[in-house]
Order: C-alpha cells, then sequence, then structure tokens
C-alpha cells in the first residue's frame, strides 16, 4: 500500500519502526505536546529514520511551535538566499545567524520563505 503513495522501500521501512514505537508503547504521541523542543527532539532521533528535519517539521506542523527554522530544509534554503541575494556558498552557520535574528517567530520567517520559494515557481 504504502508502495503505491509513492513511498520508497527505504521510507517504508522507517514508518514501520515510527509505527513500531508507537504500537509498543516506545513512543507516546500525545506525552510529546506536553514536552519542550529539545526533549521531543531527543525522544524522535531514537527512532530510525527521524532526523532533525523531521523533527523540526513535525514541531512546526503538528505541534505549532513558532520558534523553528529547519536548516535542512533545501527549499527553505534556496529561498533565504534568493529573497536576501546571499551567495550560493553561504554558510549553515551564518544562515543560522541570520534566522536567530527572527527569534521567538523563526517558523513564521519560515513560512514566508516557504510560500516565497512556492510563489516564484507558479506552485
Amino acid at each position: 500500500e504504502l508502495k503505491g503513495c509513492y513511498f520508497s522501500r527505504q521510507k517504508i521501512i522507517y514508518v514501520q519502526h515510527l509505527a513500531s514505537a508507537i504500537i509498543n508503547n516506545k513512543l507516546n504521541m500525545e506525552d510529546l505536546s506536553h514536552m519542550d523542543d529539545d526533549s521531543i527532539r531527543s525522544t524522535l532521533l531514537k527512532i530510525k529514520g527521524i532526523g532533525n528535519w523531521t523533527v523540526d517539521v513535525f514541531l512546526m506542523m503538528a505541534l505549532q511551535r513558532c520558534d523553528l527554522f529547519p536548516l535542512g530544509d533545501v527549499a527553505l534554503m534556496t529561498s533565504l538566499k534568493e529573497t536576501k541575494k546571499l551567495s550560493k556558498e553561504i554558510s549553515r552557520e551564518a544562515i543560522a545567524v541570520i534566522a536567530s535574528g527572527w527569534k521567538p517567530y523563526q517558523t513564521i520567517a519560515a513560512f514566508i520563505l516557504w510560500h516565497a520559494y512556492l510563489c516564484k515557481r507558479k506552485r
């Protein structure tokens, strides 16, 4: 069924790890909403296939946390470079410094930059 939804073989394995963690009570999704971002990150990173980008997007979209800026998101980085006319070779650390200027609302900046990315590409 997941292949029919265009999941790769590797993503299917990762989804199975996540489902297994939930079914076996190693991960309680309800508990996550009551935890701070760092605790959620350390909890989710223990699950095979979940990385920092996944945690960031989960925090932003599912838990509506307002101070995240996923540095691993290619579209977001492209949009920031285009919008601010930054060098394509700018370091991740330099981008993090720019994004830190938007604290405590980095998520809002990310949404605006994603929107700009999609609009520029007429999506």
